[in-house]
């Protein structure tokens, strides 16, 4: 367990009148070259005085009490949550990067546009698909962009009257609002006995006013969906498009290619398959690849190669829905993207996806008894239990984990499991870790049944207590007011 350590002072609290006084640098830009006097303040701001040394520590002590992949085990599921390595920063953080205005001329950006220009082959070889944007900034933009995309091909061809988009029930939770922001409806399709879409409910929904399905694969549940190549054709045989939702790609990284099963569509979560620490929601990239359907609707500008060396230049598909985000994609993700597949290599993209479904399956055979599973199958990157243990609830569990060190899993999610806890080691973790992690889990079931009120009463080794999240969320307190 973590031993318990006080929470940092504030600032504020250990101020001292006169103990210091910053010296800002003037500005070289001359006398009026500031803000309008009415946007100058009245008076000083409240900051507190402290020493430099104070400062340092205040700040190493706060990130010390955080929970953190580079302190700790984070089992998050469906998060992705991994190791990123350091040397992506170090490549993101280039001067020729950092310093380049996306506004500049294409004769002056050669270098980032080769850069896009390779990731989007990269990614396009990667996932079989004819061709890549890197527009969209997240998973849930790429996710509204293939849509429209969906929605543009049928309307191109006269086809107004597909109104209906079919999601099953395991899906990705941001799928129905993508939908609805599209102006489609959603169908939900059930999962079956074994933790499938239900074929047979797909059958029964397809007709001419579908306009597609949006399926996850491995679904939410860490399973793959047995009958995913049925499905696909189902849909194309009443004239919908398939619209594959990406977040789960490190489980089949390397060893299946989305556009190989007749995929139209999907977006790839940079930011987790791809390594960007995105905890605190953000930053993400989002970019979509189309097979030939769509290929030609795809958000822009995208980068080309001119012939006869005349460098790389942006241009818009030929039916592009048009652009999804202002310039040309999240810049720093593509780069730390870029990094990471090059540094892998095809053999180590494929051995990420092995040693997550190993090490998911072997958390999973390690909890069996404790923690057994909503759905007796081998899992792919993740699994879902129940953390429901007699008068114990989920959360309980999730906060108990804390005193032994381990940041929760998913909690809650998906839905169609009551209570569930979705755990996910990744790739990056040893078999210590994961046995560690495992003991401890067990550990907390044996607590639940001897002593509930430990885990009510969690966590206890940390410097804030259990908190009240729902009052929280209602009754905010953005900013810290000195008494």
């Amino acid at each position: 367990m973590t031993d318990s350590r006080p929470l940092p002072e504030l600032l504020w609290e250990i101020s001292s009148q006169g103990r210091s006084k910053p010296h800002l640098p003037r500005h070289s830009a001359g006398d009026g070259a500031g803000p309008p006097v009415d946007l100058l303040r009245d008076s000083a701001p409240n900051l507190p005085e402290v020493s430099e040394l104070e400062v340092v520590r205040h700040f190493t002590r706060l990130s010390q009490a955080n929970f953190a992949i580079d302190t700790h085990f984070y089992p998050l599921g469906s998060c992705t949550m991994k190791y990123n390595p350091k040397v992506n920063e170090r490549a993101a953080s280039a001067s020729g990067f950092i310093r380049h205005h996306p506004l500049e001329p294409e004769e002056l950006s050669q270098g980032s546009l080769e850069l896009m220009w390779r990731l989007q082959d990269l990614l396009e070889r990667i996932s079989g698909f004819r061709r890549v944007s890197l527009q969209p900034a997240a998973g849930a933009q790429g996710e509204l962009s293939g849509v429209l995309m969906i929605r543009r091909y049928h309307a191109d061809r006269g086809d107004g009257g597909r109104t209906k988009m079919l999601i099953p029930d395991s899906a990705h939770g941001t799928n129905p609002a993508s939908v609805a922001m599209a102006g489609f409806d959603a169908v939900q399709i059930p999962s079956d006995q074994d933790g499938n879409a239900d074929l047979e409910a797909v059958k029964a929904a397809c007709g001419d006013d579908v306009a597609g399905i949006m399926i996850t694969n491995p679904n939410t549940l860490g399973l793959f969906e047995a009958h995913i190549r049925e499905i696909i054709d189902v849909v194309h045989e009443c004239g919908g498009l398939v619209y594959g939702d990406g977040a789960n790609l490190n489980a089949i990284l390397g060893v299946l290619r989305p556009a190989d099963l007749d995929i139209d569509v999907m977006h790839f979560n940079l930011h987790k398959t791809f390594s960007t620490p995105h905890g605190g929601g953000g930053p993400g990239a989002g970019p979509v690849g189309a097979g030939p359907r769509l290929a030609d609707y795809l958000p822009g500008p995208i980068v080309v190669s001119g012939e006869k060396d005349d460098g790389y230049r942006f241009e818009m598909p030929a039916q592009s829905i048009g652009r999804v985000k202002s310039f040309h994609g999240n810049f720093g993700v593509l780069v730390r993207a870029f990094t990471y597949i090059l540094m892998h290599g095809g053999e180590g993209l494929r051995a990420i996806a092995e040693n997550a479904v190993l090490n998911a399956n072997y958390l999973r055979a390690r909890l069996a008894e404790s923690l057994p599973t909503a759905y007796r199958r081998s899992c792919m990157h993740e699994f879902v239990t129940s953390g429901k243990i007699g008068e114990v609830e989920t959360m309980d569990v999730a906060k108990r984990l804390l005193d032994y060190g381990y940041h929760a899993p998913t909690v809650y999610f998906p839905l169609i499991v009551k209570d569930a806890l979705m755990i996910e080691p990744t790739e990056g973790e040893t078999r210590e870790t994961l046995d560690a992690f495992a003991d401890a889990l067990i550990a907390i079931v044996a607590e639940a049944g001897e002593n509930p009120d430990v885990l009510h009463e969690a966590p206890h080794a940390l410097p804030i207590r259990r908190l009240d999240e729902v009052k929280a969320a209602r009754e905010l307190v953005l900013c810290y007011r000195p008494s």
